[in-house]
């Protein structure tokens, strides 16, 4: 495969999976992300949770098992656009600590890099910033299942790198993921 114009070479492709609350600011992070990345030449795609669900698992509810088909149905999107020299960022909760391996293991066999940022957002700021409402209509009986309130969200033992946004910018976390890119030799 030709490399795109003004690209270098030893660019390649990888997955870099954001995991994290609802509202953690994983979707905020990848695009900001996404266009610092862009500007320095790569190709990149977001697949921001929300948009792939509509597309890809419209068909799927919230039971455990649905959320895990869900994971693996993007992990292996996200894995062959990887293979093909793409930066996936991927904002996706994915509470289950299985599926999120069974996407790295999807990864590692095809020789493709997947990275696991966990975006550690306590649920009380998550509740601050949300802006779809999810954590209000949680409190007021209207929405139940939500991860990390009263739905289960198992916290990554061992992420490729922990953002603590309670105390950093959002330009400080895309600056540590970046970092964490240019060490793996994908930025």
């Amino acid at each position: 495969m030709r490399e795109p114009k003004g690209t270098p070479a030893e660019w390649r492709g990888g997955t870099v999976w954001l995991t994290g609350l609802p509202s953690s600011g994983k979707t905020t992070i990848a695009t900001g992300l996404a266009g610092r990345l862009r500007a320095a030449g790569h190709r990149v795609q977001v697949l921001d949770g929300d948009e792939v669900r509509a597309a890809l698992s419209a068909d799927l509810g919230f039971s455990k098992e649905d959320r895990d088909t869900n994971v693996r149905r993007i992990g292996y999107v996200a894995g062959l656009l990887a293979g093909h020299g793409v930066t996936v960022l991927v904002p996706v909760i994915a509470p289950y600590a299985l599926s999120r391996a069974a996407v790295r293991d999807l990864h590692a066999a095809r020789g493709v890099p997947c990275v696991e940022v966990h975006v550690a957002t306590p649920p009380d700021v998550c509740a601050d910033r949300d802006v779809k409402g999810l954590y209000a209509r949680q409190a007021a009986g209207e929405l139940s299942g939500l991860t990390g309130v009263d739905d289960p969200y198992e916290v990554p033992v061992d992420p490729d790198l922990r953002l603590d946004t309670q105390h950093q910018t959002v330009d400080e976390s895309v600056r540590q993921v970046r970092a964490l890119l240019t060490a793996r030799g994908l930025s």
